[in-house]
């Protein structure tokens, strides 16, 4: 039969019957679905996002206890200062003869942090000794010197600013003098070289 004049057959392709049950002459070879493609949502993430960590100067802020109030002050003035009257008292009992302690000055607090530094930096050695210098310590107490400069700068006297310009001088000239000679000493011991003289400084820390 000529290609033209073919009968024209329509393929039932259903599996089921109207009434619901398998034909027996489907297609036994399961349909191919095509399943539509879902675009996937962006991931949310369920970790709660942390908050930026303070800065070390704002926890410490934070972790300072509240101030006291100016009558919390008074009180503990009046009371230390009671106290402070009936221990001297006490002493100048137990010895007969001794003088009043001086009241605390400007003078004082920069002479005593200098001789603090003075003898961290192995000015208190006894002659033929080894000083011993706590390098650490001497810088700390230079240093501090150096804050209460800053922090009284034009609230002293010519006579106060004249003393404290002078011992942070000192102290630094010292601090260097001794910094050059436990160098010089470290050099010398590693490479072996006899020292002429007393040996030089030694570091406590």
């Amino acid at each position: 039969m000529p290609e033209q004049n073919k009968p024209f057959v329509v393929t039932d392709r259903r599996k089921f019957t109207v009434d619901g049950d398998p034909r027996p002459d489907a297609d036994p070879s399961p349909e191919k679905e095509k399943r539509a493609e879902v675009p996937t949502e962006p991931t949310v993430s369920a970790e709660p996002k942390h908050a930026e960590t303070p800065s070390p100067a704002a926890t410490a802020e934070n972790d300072l206890p509240p101030a006291p109030t100016t009558e919390q002050n008074e009180q503990a003035r009046l009371a230390y200062e009671m106290t402070a009257d009936r221990l001297d008292t006490a002493i100048r009992s137990a010895n007969p003869g001794m003088d009043h302690p001086p009241a605390m000055s400007f003078e004082q607090l920069v002479q005593s942090v200098y001789m603090t530094a003075i003898m961290q930096l192995g000015g208190a050695t006894q002659e033929g000794q080894q000083p011993q210098v706590d390098i650490m310590g001497a810088r700390q107490s230079v240093d501090m010197l150096g804050v209460i400069a800053e922090k009284t700068k034009g609230n002293l006297s010519a006579e106060e600013s004249r003393l404290l310009d002078s011992a942070l001088f000192e102290l630094r000239m010292a601090f260097l003098e001794i910094t050059q000679a436990l160098a010089r000493s470290a050099a010398a011991k590693a490479s072996g070289a006899p020292r002429p003289g007393p040996s030089g400084p030694s570091i406590v820390r």
